[in-house]
């Protein structure tokens, strides 16, 4: 029996002496860390939501197995915000239309959720009229000839099914009834509406792919909502990633149970909790990155060099860097790429890993004045 096939669904119900604390740790979370970015300037806020937007968006569609390169997804947020980072590159309609989708859901969240802008953001996650190879029904609800839709895993023949959605001729109501909830004034605290919204939602299931991406965008909307301001400052969506595993398994366990969902809810602020204290690295990082650039701009480096740097304080650099790796980057040769490495280390900015020969590496400097 799946939830939505009890007589009292969509009632929801939840224990709130379970919940009260944990939402009142959050609310002390959220308050703290938007207290710290209101503290750090106009220029490093826009970079911290720049990187958590970025985040949001590459981390939302791996959850989905869609692989994004975060380099495009950057420049498209820059560019739709405005910001000048540098080095903008092109990105692919895919990527245009989930960043799209994510700005509109969070740059205007106080614009009301409608069947219209849903319609909107799936035709934006799904640019060419398909799923992969497959086309698909875009910019409406799945249709009665796709039933019944399921999510399984596992070879062909031996499927296993994890849910199966309403059936598509009630989608329209189904949705209906979830909208009015959502933009309803009722006494329930947003973050707690991200939850329920989030479940609500993708067990509606009202496209035919492309759910889980909205469900989120729903989710960080309510968010927007709750900290009354358009900038991102912590990633649900990320944090979910790293706990995929558990977010499924939630997902599916309160799909198969009733519509008292304390557990649903405990683990999704759980997991927003882990989200905003993730968030701590962004702001430490940033505030890194524009001390860094302080004192580089004291005495400039040459191009190579800037933009060698960069490189190494992206989020996605592994490793350290090394004479060959340098050259190869900076497109240069490995003399100019030793003679810049020194020029670095003698300003304190790159320091010299133990260990000698062809094995010399490098990390950038730690201590900032």
């Amino acid at each position: 029996m799946w939830i939505y096939q009890h007589k009292n669904w969509p009632d929801f119900s939840w224990n709130v002496n379970i919940l009260a604390a944990k939402l009142a740790d959050i609310r002390h979370q959220q308050g703290r860390l938007l207290g710290r970015m209101e503290a750090i300037g106009f220029d490093l806020r826009r970079e911290a939501s720049l990187r958590t937007l970025t985040n949001d968006v590459v981390k939302s569609s791996a959850i989905e197995g869609h692989t994004l390169n975060p380099d495009e997804v950057r420049s498209s947020i820059a560019r739709r915000l405005g910001m000048d980072i540098g080095g903008l590159i092109p990105a692919s309609r895919d990527v245009e239309g989930i960043v799209e989708m994510m700005l509109d859901a969070t740059q205007r969240f106080s614009k009301p959720l409608t069947t219209v802008r849903l319609f909107d953001w799936h035709a934006a996650l799904f640019p060419t009229g398909r799923s992969g190879m497959h086309h698909i029904t875009v910019g409406d609800w799945r249709l009665v000839e796709n039933d019944p839709m399921q999510v399984v895993s596992g070879p062909i023949g031996k499927e296993k099914i994890h849910f199966e959605a309403p059936a598509a001729e009630k989608v329209n109501a189904e949705m209906g009834t979830f909208i009015k909830w959502f933009e309803s004034k009722a006494d329930i605290d947003p973050v707690i509406k991200a939850g329920i919204a989030h479940l609500w939602f993708v067990t509606i299931h009202p496209f035919e792919d492309g759910n889980g991406r909205i469900a989120r965008a729903i989710a960080d909307m309510a968010l927007a909502r709750a900290d009354k301001m358009p900038e991102r400052f912590y990633s649900l969506s990320n944090q979910i990633e790293s706990e995929r595993k558990q977010y499924y398994a939630h997902l599916e366990k309160q799909q198969r149970a009733t519509p008292d969902i304390t557990e649903w809810l405990s683990w999704f602020l759980d997991c927003l909790g882990r989200a905003i204290t993730n968030a701590d690295e962004t702001l430490s990082n940033v505030l890194f990155k524009a001390r860094l650039w302080d004192r580089v701009n004291q005495n400039p480096v040459n191009e190579r060099q800037r933009r060698i740097i960069n490189r190494m304080l992206e989020d996605d650099f592994e490793g350290h860097m090394n004479t060959s790796k340098y050259a190869k980057l900076a497109k240069c040769s490995n003399d100019t790429a030793l003679r810049d490495i020194q020029d670095l280390v003698t300003r304190q900015l790159f320091i010299q890993n133990p260990g000698g020969g062809r094995s010399t590496s490098y990390r950038l400097t730690a201590e900032i004045d």
